[in-house]
């Protein structure tokens, strides 16, 4: 039995008939005929009841029948998941992304990746640094957009843009009117933060040292779980916030009754890098997305790489 013959199976079935099923198959009635008899001797059953007038699928023919169309189509997957992989640039992607990013990124990149691969399917997911770390160990996601380098050393990464961080006050804060904001400046400053599930947490603590300064000053009853939650907090006087420069770059920020001011501390950014396993056969589709994205930055961010 081969996959030749689960095709004649199926073609005799749904035509009911040897010579249309022939036709369908594009080989002679006799050589299609003579291949279901050999079938059914090989098997030990009858598969159809013939007459001069029709041709009926007998019960267990049915069930075989079943199982044969199942076949053929997983054979037919088979046979589309090679030639995607023959082309790296066509079929899905997978791609995780921390929450922190992936709203300010993905509207910027996503029609032009349409536009220059028109047959590479992005499929996005959002979720904190560790647990996009343990779906891509699990085959889960392809590749995962992360802001921190990978705890698992045997990954390999495509680095992107360092992205710097903006403080954000309220409109009417004694900040308004100088003219840079130094990292003094940042150590007086009732800081909002997100929560620790946030790797964006730990690196603004790092800037502005807080980790060394007195847990009332850090307002940890107001830490948030998104960037936009902080930002309401600003706007209603509760404290300021560091928030990453594409946060900045959206017109949401418009209106918003804060103000968004660039940094004079060179060491106040992070790193945005594209992390996969070594053994991903399709790192061409990786290059892609990176190309994609160093593309469509605004010039708030650093390119690297």
């Amino acid at each position: 039995m081969n996959l030749r013959d689960l095709h004649y199976l199926v073609a005799v079935a749904e035509t009911q008939h040897f010579g249309k099923a022939a036709e369908r198959c594009f080989v002679s009635q006799p050589t299609l005929s003579s291949q279901i008899k050999k079938l059914e001797s090989e098997l030990g059953v009858t598969l159809f009841e013939r007459t001069n007038r029709k041709v009926a699928v007998t019960p267990v023919g049915e069930a075989i029948i079943s199982h044969a169309r199942k076949s053929i189509g997983h054979a037919t997957a088979i046979e589309q998941t090679a030639r995607t992989h023959r082309d790296p640039l066509a079929g899905t992607l997978r791609i995780g992304s921390i929450p922190t990013l992936s709203p300010y990124l993905i509207p910027l990149i996503f029609r032009p990746m349409k536009q220059r691969f028109p047959k590479l399917r992005l499929l996005f997911s959002d979720e904190v640094t560790n647990t996009l770390e343990h779906r891509l160990a699990a085959h889960e996601i392809d590749a995962a957009l992360l802001a921190t380098a990978a705890n698992d050393k045997g990954l390999e990464e495509l680095a992107l843009f360092d992205e710097p961080f903006w403080l954000v006050h309220p409109r009417d804060h004694p900040l308004y009117t100088k003219d840079e904001i130094t990292r003094n400046d940042l150590a007086r400053l009732e800081m909002l933060l997100l929560s620790d599930a946030h790797c964006l947490s730990r690196q603004v603590m790092e800037v502005c040292r807080i980790g060394a300064r007195d847990p009332e000053d850090t307002l940890e009853e107001l830490r948030a779980f998104g960037l936009e939650t902080l930002i309401q907090l600003v706007s209603a006087n509760f404290g300021c916030t560091l928030v990453p420069a594409l946060v900045v770059s959206g017109s949401w920020m418009t209106g918003s009754g804060v103000v968004a001011r660039k940094l004079e501390v060179p060491e106040a950014f992070r790193r945005i890098r594209l992390v996969y396993r070594p053994s991903f056969p399709r790192v061409r589709a990786l290059e892609a997305v990176a190309s994609v994205i160093r593309s469509n930055l605004p010039n708030t961010v650093r390119l690297v790489g």
